[in-house]
């Protein structure tokens, strides 16, 4: 299962390797808010992001993988969890290490599922600044200014190592785009881009990797540089995703939250948690049945 989605408008004013394919995100008109559940805001800086999803239908758990999961209740101790936390950023540098630009491939489906991209313009030629959250080596960033030559892209992930890759790449041009390490959940966006001044903003596979927690920090340091009107395109892992059934019994840690033997983590989300694990930043959400 995918959860692909749309954080849709951001209606602040200035003073916010999968194995299936999913369905792409369409933008729900403006006038069909009022039909919209809303989650309160505890922040007031943060007005109404339009919240929609898209999503390929979750799989049917045989009885043997039903039986495994229920199963599997031991959670990882407290002292190893705070150790992964403290060393998350080292195990994700040493993944890019083992892997080089290799474990991933390009992702060519990018403006292909994520249309908006596109619609974001009021004309066809129009200049358009992305931010990709979570760039990884470039897989999706280099398709992307390949294919249209009217991008900026400003792109960082939380691995040095993968940002000098990125740097390292032929395509790599800094009157394109502008590279750097940052973490999303405490390192401030507005010190590498300017305030407001972001049309589109990428997080594919990405906030499955922070920890469940601090997923609100990253989303707010995100709407800091989104332009009123801008949008955020999201794909990430879906619950019952072949790649959570994979874990082996000792490697969860938390509900639907897991950690791989190289030390990263991934979270599985359900179609109501992706506005519930980014509960300080209010959403207007749209539950869609996919046939």
């Amino acid at each position: 299962m995918l959860l692909n989605g749309l954080f849709g408008e951001s209606k602040m004013q200035p003073e916010e390797n999968s194995v299936n394919s999913a369905p792409r995100p369409v933008l729900l008109p403006r006038e069909m808010s009022e039909n919209l559940l809303t989650a309160n805001s505890v922040s007031p800086t943060y007005s109404d992001l339009l919240l929609q999803r898209r999503v390929s239908p979750a799989r049917t758990l045989t009885a043997e993988e039903a039986a495994r999961l229920e199963k599997d209740q031991t959670v990882v101790s407290h002292f190893k969890q705070v150790k992964l936390e403290k060393e998350a950023q080292k195990n994700w540098d040493l993944f890019f290490k083992r892997n080089s630009t290799n474990f991933f491939k390009d992702r060519h489906w990018t403006t292909r599922e994520f249309e908006e991209l596109g619609a974001c313009r009021e004309f066809e030629d129009q200049n358009l600044t992305i931010l990709e959250a979570g760039c990884g080596v470039g897989n999706c960033l280099f398709p992307l200014l390949e294919e249209d030559t009217n991008i900026f892209a400003y792109a960082c992930d939380f691995s040095p190592r993968a940002i000098e890759f990125v740097k390292q790449n032929p395509l790599y041009n800094t009157e394109r785009c502008k590279v750097f390490q940052c973490d999303l959940t405490k390192d401030d966006l507005l010190d590498n881009i300017p305030e407001h001044s972001v049309d589109v903003v990428t997080l594919i596979f990405v906030l499955s990797a922070i920890h469940p927690e601090k997923m609100h920090l990253a989303v707010k340091n995100i709407y800091k540089v989104l332009k009123p009107g801008g949008r955020v395109l999201f794909r990430d892992y879906g619950l019952y995703d072949h790649t959570m059934l994979r874990f082996k019994s000792g490697n969860k840690l938390g509900e639907n939250f897991y950690v791989r033997q190289d030390g990263t983590r991934s979270y599985f989300f359900t179609e109501g948690k992706v506005t519930t694990r980014i509960p300080d930043t209010s959403m207007e959400s749209a539950q869609q049945a996919i046939s």
